[in-house]
């Protein structure tokens, strides 16, 4: 014999309604399953999200001492840039300067020497003129002596007097011009 259960709900019970003993079930499960949740996941979950948020907030503090270092290694690049900058610069004038006063110095060496030349030059050319006047005085004196003694007929072999007579003679050369 076998009895039927009637698995449909009574006339007059609402369907979407639990039954009282289902509801204490339900929430005498959902109360254990809380306490497991509660004592057990949740605390590593907060471990978890505590670990990371360190995590991040280390990473962020790492980041910006990061950047500052590379702010100051950009700002000591730019000043040791700077320095090289202008040292160079002025190695560039320093050169500049020592250039233009070897050149004024060989300039001047070579003005000196131009004139030393000149002076030298002058000097070997008044000498070479006086030799020339020199020799050309006795020749034409000679000459001049030569000519003297055929026009007068008598030798002229007193020096003094050929002297004399060669050195009037030039005189009225010179007088003449």
């Amino acid at each position: 014999m076998i009895r039927s259960i009637n698995l449909a709900a009574p006339e007059g019970a609402n369907p979407l309604i639990p039954h009282t003993a289902e509801l204490i079930v339900g929430a005498i499960a959902f109360l254990l399953l809380f306490l497991v949740l509660r004592s057990k996941v949740v605390p590593m979950f907060e471990k978890a999200f505590a670990a990371r948020t360190e995590a991040i907030q280390g990473g962020i503090e790492r980041a910006e001492k990061a950047q500052l270092e590379a702010q100051r290694a950009l700002a000591q690049y730019n000043e040791q840039l700077s320095k090289a900058r202008e040292e160079s610069q002025s190695m560039r004038e320093e050169a500049r300067a020592q250039g233009a006063a070897i050149i004024e110095e060989m300039r001047a060496k070579a003005q000196e020497e131009a004139a030393r030349i000149t002076a030298s030059a002058h000097a070997s050319i008044e000498a070479e003129r006086q030799q020339a006047i020199t020799s050309l005085r006795n020749e034409v004196g000679a000459m001049a002596v030569d000519l003297a003694s055929k026009i007068v007929g008598e030798a002229l072999d007193d020096q003094a007097r050929q002297s004399r007579i060669v050195d009037r003679f030039l005189d009225d050369l010179e007088s003449s011009k």
